[in-house]
Formats: C-alpha cells, structure tokens, sequence
C-alpha cells in the first residue's frame, strides 16, 4: 500500500497513523531494541501498543500533531515514527522512534529537522523540549548537534528515571 505523505524530506515521507496501522505500530514498538529506552519494563507488551497507537491517533486529530509514521519515499519502507505532542501552551516536546535498521544512516537528523521546521513555521512553536534516556548516548549526541540546549534532568514516568531534558527556542519568536 503506498501511503499519502503531507511532508516530505528527501529521503522521507511523513503519513498520519491510521486505525488499520497495528501491524506497523506492532512492528515498531514491539522491537525490544526500539522500546528498550521508553518504558521501564524495556519492552511494550500488545495492550501498550494498541495504547500508543490510539493515543497517537487522537493527538494527531484534535491537536494536529502526532508522532507520524515515517517511510522511506523512494521503497515506501517503514522507519518508524517522527514527531510532535503538546508539552506546555505554545512549547511541544519532539521525539523520534526508528527501527533498528535505520540507525546510524542520518534519517534521526533528517526527520528531527523538518518537525522542528513544522513546529516553528506551521504550529509557530515557541520553544521544542525533548528528552532522552540517561543510557541513550546517541540522542544525546543527536540533539545537541539540532542545536537543542541542555535545561537539566527531568523525571520521566514511563521509565522511572530522570531524563537529561533539552530545549530549542524559536529564534524568530524572541
């Protein structure tokens, strides 16, 4: 099935999460490696995943943001997922999941740019937060070159851990 992007970036498209995506949803947050820094358990368990989806889904509708479904627009592969979810008023917090066999390829970066470009241009964010796992070195690496400045440590429910916790400020908006 070849989905229908309202973004793209020269390697990705970017869908919206529909009702009938639990295989790709599945695919995504059922990999150990995916889910091993989101959760404390290290892996989502089906319920979680039919949860996520459907939180993911309900985002997208009434807030116009989601962590959306990403693929490779030339093989229409999937990735994983990019995105938004509201934080604080005009302030949203980013993140990015991806299978394991995009690591380390450059879609990260690619992907976290054209959401932070979204957030600032078309929802006229104000500011991004994002997060990461005391463990995930390579987030860490990742958004201090997105030029995301560290804010402290912030405790993160699903794992149980405070998370290093970053900010981009819209620098068209101060």
């Amino acid at each position: 099935m070849v989905r229908e992007f309202f973004m793209q970036t020269e390697r990705i498209g970017f869908s919206k999460w529909q009702e009938d995506d639990l295989t790709l949803a599945e695919t995504l947050w059922g990999n150990q490696q995916v889910t091993q820094y989101i959760c404390a358990s290290g892996k989502f368990s089906m319920q979680d995943i039919k949860n996520r989806l459907s939180k993911e889904i309900i985002t997208g509708k009434t807030q116009n943001m989601e962590y959306w479904p990403i693929f490779d627009i030339i093989t229409n592969e999937f990735i994983g997922c990019c995105g938004l979810r509201p934080y604080k008023g005009k302030e949203y917090e980013n993140g990015i999941h991806l299978l394991p066999e995009f690591w380390g390829k450059g879609y990260a970066s690619e992907a976290l740019t054209a959401v932070i470009k979204y957030a600032f241009t078309i929802l006229e964010a104000e500011k991004l937060f994002a997060g990461h796992n005391p463990k995930n070195i390579k987030s860490r690496r990742l958004l201090n070159r997105l030029g995301f400045t560290y804010i402290g440590d912030e405790f993160y429910a699903p794992t149980g851990l405070y998370h290093p916790s970053y900010e981009l400020k819209n620098n068209k908006k101060s």
